[in-house]
């Protein structure tokens, strides 16, 4: 038996109409059509598929189980054609996000908060990129986008600038360092460091200073939180190397202290690595465009 969408939307519009005229209004398609394809349904299937002598027009036994299928199969199928349309209009779809800069929910939250209410139908979801490694997912389309400030020549993905930073030193107002200028290397040698329990060669201070330098510090103080870190240093249990946007408020707190890395200071970049099949989805061109301004409110604090 070979049983077609037009079938199962001709039993359901016959069901509903009650008689084969109503149905064939319904559906678009003379009755004598419409008659046609029901006897051909119903000779495939080799029984009654409708009380003939019924008034309004009844199912048979047969006929409800079809039915059932119809009422099934079809409102899936029509939930898979808008899904599709979505696709092509560019209103539906999949952000996955991975993070690779810890402090990064922060700033990223706000953008999402805006997104949504514009994009309600596209799924969003984010995944700690350090927990993986995440550009080898973008290519593979386990994620859409990846926040990353170390990009790399990967082909087919592009690294869309949204902001640069600088990576801070942070110490309790009553710390000796405090009465530095700026902090080196060095100055680290007998500190506690405390940063997000991450591998330290994706830590700016590491990767940027600590590293080159050949530097260790005297320990190191694994914290989850933004918060619990600034907690710990204002309490003098360590110190930590924080992105400047993290804590443009806490330089006008009497607890703490920051200051440049080197005299120079240290400047990184944060990008957005996405696919360029990507770029020209709508969606996806909302998402860069909130993010440019969420960054550019940051820069302006």
């Amino acid at each position: 038996m070979h049983i077609e969408f037009r079938h199962l939307r001709t039993i359901q519009a016959i069901h509903e109409a009650g008689g084969l005229a109503r149905a064939a209004d319904q559906l678009h398609i003379t009755q004598s059509a419409l008659s046609h394809q029901v006897k051909g349904l119903e000779d495939q299937a080799g029984v009654e598929l409708f009380v003939r002598r019924s008034k309004p027009l009844k199912l048979s036994p047969a006929g409800m189980r079809l039915l059932k299928l119809a009422q099934q199969v079809l409102p899936q199928v029509q939930a898979l054609q808008d899904e599709f349309t979505g696709l092509r209009a560019g209103s539906t779809g999949r952000m996955h996000i991975a993070i690779e800069c810890h402090a990064c929910f922060e700033w990223l939250f706000p953008v999402l908060e805006k997104f949504r209410k514009n994009w309600a139908d596209v799924d969003v979801d984010i995944r700690p990129g350090l927990a993986f490694d995440a550009l080898p997912a973008l290519l593979k389309e386990e994620v859409d986008l990846v926040v990353s400030s170390d990009p790399e020549d990967l082909p087919g993905v592009e690294f869309v600038e949204l902001f640069d930073y600088a990576p801070v030193f942070v110490a309790a107002s009553t710390h000796p360092l405090a009465q530095k200028p700026y902090v080196d290397a060095a100055d680290f040698r007998g500190e506690t460091l405390i940063t997000y329990p991450v591998e330290r060669t994706r830590l700016d201070v590491f990767s940027q200073l600590l590293i080159p330098a050949k530097v260790e510090p005297a320990a190191i103080r694994q914290v989850e939180l933004t918060a619990v870190i600034l907690l710990l240093v204002a309490s003098n249990r360590g110190v930590s190397v924080l992105p400047d946007w993290v804590v443009r408020e806490v330089k006008y707190s009497s607890d703490y202290i920051t200051r440049p890395l080197t005299r120079e200071g240290i400047t990184r970049r944060l990008y957005a690595a996405v696919r360029q099949d990507d770029l020209d989805k709508p969606f996806m061109k909302q998402l860069l465009k909130l993010a440019g301004e969420e960054a550019r409110k940051l820069q302006a604090r």
